[in-house]
């Protein structure tokens, strides 16, 4: 059963205002028919990363469809801090396991926190359960000069 709801991904650095990059949304995974779910972090990481390389891969085709900026593109550019010009390189792969194997990794080696509705979860494999409503933060750490 798949569910037409969504819920929110975040990104923040410790000792930053600016949010690592603009929330977005990600469909609620799929529910057992019994209404359990047995989604565990590991899923819920899978799922994000799986769910960026993906829109990833869908904003390079239309970049390459784009020939003109138009004035809400510029405006949503500067909001966003950068206009792009269409001068980039649209032609990268991302390999959806090696991306996977690098988020699973730096979970494990304290990168980052993840924290479901203001929730630190600490356990890959322990469940989650999400909403419709529930935020998703994942919080980059960064690491002490000369430490």
């Amino acid at each position: 059963m798949v569910h037409k709801n969504y819920f929110t991904v975040e990104g923040k650095v410790i000792g930053r205002r600016r949010p690592l990059f603009t929330d977005w949304s990600v469909p609620l995974p799929p529910v057992e028919a019994s209404g359990s779910s047995s989604l565990t972090l590991r899923d819920l990481i899978i799922a994000v990363v799986r769910a960026e390389v993906s829109d990833f891969q869908t904003r390079q085709v239309e970049a390459r469809l784009q020939k003109i900026l138009s004035a809400a593109d510029i405006a949503q550019g500067l909001t966003q801090g950068k206009v792009t010009m269409g001068d980039q390189d649209l032609a990268q792969f991302v390999d959806v396991d090696a991306a996977i194997d690098v988020a699973i990794l730096g979970f494990i080696d304290g990168l980052y926190y993840v924290f479901l509705d203001e929730v630190q979860q600490e356990n890959l494999d322990a469940p989650v359960y999400l909403k419709p409503d529930s935020k998703l933060m994942f919080l980059r750490l960064v690491a002490l000069v000369g430490g």
